[in-house]
């Protein structure tokens, strides 16, 4: 019989034991244990019980009780059970002589079992099981062995629910975590878990001198794919991109989706750049199959922008930013490629960084410019027109690539001021040289990126400039690239609409490059097409290239529009497009992009591309023959 010492000192040590953070489990093993250390029992077994759910959680002080605790559950009949069911202690002191466990006590009996008590875990009106305190012979329990036995009970029962408040906590903090670190769609890790990743990969690039690099990938048309499907589509769409990425990335690389239809693998450990590369094809050819939902059929393709960290390198967020920019450079060719961003003279990740941060001070520092190649017409090379071109020098970098620096002003917001910046300036410099060159028809070309156009007010400020600098609105032609038209294609019809209704004309850059470009053709206003150079340098090379310059030129004349060839080089590519009839071409032939200063003296002299010419040395170099280089050079140093 147990003593109030002895029960007093068991409650102190199950309570020092039990007010740090022990387990469910730990606590159920150490009341089995101490239990048979003070009571007159043989063995001791404990199993908690929720309403609707099968036992769980089974503790025992040895091999035949946890036999006995199992017995009882999976017959659903015994003292246990009946001690969780009323609140009230049972007692069987001899289990032959006791008839109400008919299933229970033969089995019992037959393991060895004499006698049991059991105890419930209760917690005011509710219990969470049953104690059972077993005997290998027959026996009463003293009664006061009985209340030490209940009161063990009530108290770990106590201690058990303490426990079980702990779990669910953790369990709900588990929950929280994970949903604040996974998309809740695709179950991917977030913007927030790849943050981590990236601070990881910081410290393992700085241990081991490694590299590291991030892919940034972004649906084409998927707003189409909503628009026409509708966003549960493009829910189930967005899963299945998620599975064919998860498959082609490498072991150890995060797969994150970070907004949208927008997904950025962070690759650590490159032992070379080429394994990059091998993973942008597979992410090309996991789009090579259409995707099947619910038995439609959706082709789709991917912008792919990549960045690298050098050797070592600090591996930041901005390695995210910069691959975004060069995904968004991919997405101005076209789309479905990947690009790699290109900064030039960036020795390092600081430097790439304060490339962002100069770009807003460079229109004040005068280190924003133009450039301007010009447009021929082919019958007689004639100069018709010149396409501006941005132009960035660094104070420190030097020469930064014109999608780099558009991808960084679209990136930081700057867009639209810069876009401004270069349609006024452009047109102002066409005023100069219409202003000594009178009556010489020219048309000034500007190139309008996907966020420019799409930006609030952007035929306004266009309709401002031409007022401000009484520009012809016929002599001013946007480019744009079938990207505007993917983005959001209701948009862009309403702005292009504006834009035609002020006398503006468009031409659709870089065709050829992207989707399905003929469609574009008669569904939005432009005026004229530039087939992209790469059809151009196939000929003289493969058949195919003028067969397709020819094609498309055909097309565009039936519907009316004019044809720009862009990329000649050789005399055969003038003479090919001039013959299958594209009305116009530019070209390193006929000029590479020249300041405006040098517009003037090719208005005065003409352009003689006809004439053999040295190599050319750079994008401002003169062309043309002696007496236009000089004409040109004169010009070059008054500017």
């Amino acid at each position: 019989m147990v003593d109030e010492d002895t029960l007093s000192s068991v409650l102190s040590d199950f309570a020092r034991t039990l007010i740090t953070d022990f387990p469910i489990q730990g606590i159920l093993d150490h009341l089995v244990e101490r239990i048979v250390d003070v009571l007159a029992v043989t063995a001791a077994g404990v199993t908690l019980i929720s309403p609707g759910m099968a036992p769980h959680y089974v503790a025992a002080s040895d091999a035949d009780a946890l036999d006995f605790e199992r017995l009882q559950t999976q017959l659903g009949q015994g003292p246990c059970l009946v001690a969780y069911q009323t609140g009230e202690a049972v007692s069987v002191p001899d289990m032959r002589r006791d008839d109400r466990f008919p299933e229970f006590a033969p089995a019992a009996l037959a393991a060895g079992m004499g006698a049991v008590f059991a105890f419930p875990l209760r917690h005011g009106d509710g219990r969470l099981g049953a104690l059972d305190l077993y005997r290998d012979t027959p026996g009463v329990l003293d009664p006061r062995d009985m209340a030490a036995a209940q009161t063990l009970a009530d108290v770990a029962a106590a201690y058990l629910l303490n426990a079980q408040a702990r779990q669910e906590a953790l369990e709900i903090s588990d929950r929280f975590r994970t949903s604040a670190l996974h998309d809740a769609l695709t179950g991917l890790p977030n913007r927030v878990l790849l943050q981590q990743r990236l601070e990881h990969a910081a410290q393992r690039a700085h241990r081991s001198h490694s590299q590291a690099a991030v892919l940034f990938a972004d649906l084409d048309r998927f707003k189409w794919v909503n628009d026409t499907y509708g966003h549960p589509f493009g829910d189930e769409l967005l899963i299945a991109v998620a599975r064919r990425l998860s498959a082609v990335v490498r072991p150890g690389d995060t797969l994150a989706r970070v907004s949208g239809d927008e997904f950025v693998i962070l690759c650590e450990d490159l032992a070379h750049v080429s394994d990059v590369v091998s993973l942008a094809r597979r992410v090309d050819e996991a789009f090579a199959q259409p995707f099947d939902l619910a038995g439609t059929q959706v082709a789709m393709t991917v912008s792919v922008g990549i960045a690298y960290s050098g050797p070592g390198e600090t591996v930041t967020d901005q390695l995210i930013t910069h691959a975004d920019l060069a995904m968004y450079q991919a997405k101005r060719l076209g789309g479905a490629t990947h690009h790699v961003i290109d900064l030039r003279g960036a020795s390092s990740a600081g430097d790439r960084n304060r490339l962002d941060r100069d770009l807003r001070s460079a229109m004040a520092g005068g280190h924003l410019d133009l450039a301007y190649q010009p447009i021929v017409r082919t019958a007689d090379g004639a100069l018709v027109g010149a396409e501006a071109l941005l132009r960035w020098t660094h104070p420190t970098h030097g020469a930064v690539p014109a999608l780099t620096t558009v991808s960084i002003a679209e990136q930081n917001g700057l867009i639209s001021g810069i876009g401004a910046w270069v349609l006024e300036r452009s047109c102002r410099d066409r005023g100069r040289w219409l202003a000594a060159h009178p009556g010489q028809p020219l048309d000034v070309s500007v190139n309008i990126s996907v966020r420019q156009l799409m930006s609030a007010g952007f035929a306004t400020t266009v309709a401002k400039i031409l007022d401000a600098t009484r520009m012809d609105p016929a002599a001013l032609v946007l480019e744009l690239t079938e990207g505007v038209f993917i983005e959001d294609g209701n948009r862009a019809t309403s702005v292009l609409a504006d834009l035609k209704g002020m006398g503006v004309r468009l031409a659709l850059d870089d065709f050829g490059s992207g989707y399905c470009s003929l469609g574009y053709l008669r569904r939005f206003p432009v005026d004229t097409i530039k087939i992209d150079q790469g059809f151009v340098a196939d000929i003289g090379h493969d058949p195919s290239g003028a067969a397709i310059v020819a094609a498309v030129s055909n097309l565009a004349h039936v519907l009316g529009l004019t044809v720009t060839a862009e990329g000649i080089e050789t005399e055969q590519q003038h003479d090919a497009v001039a013959g299958i009839g594209c009305e116009h071409a530019q070209g390193f032939l006929y000029s590479h992009p020249v300041p405006a200063s040098s517009i003037l003296a090719l208005l005065r002299t003409g352009l003689d591309f006809s004439v053999p010419r040295p190599g050319l040395t750079g994008e401002h170099a003169p062309q043309g023959t002696g007496q236009q280089r000089a004409a040109v050079e004169e010009d070059l140093g008054a500017a």
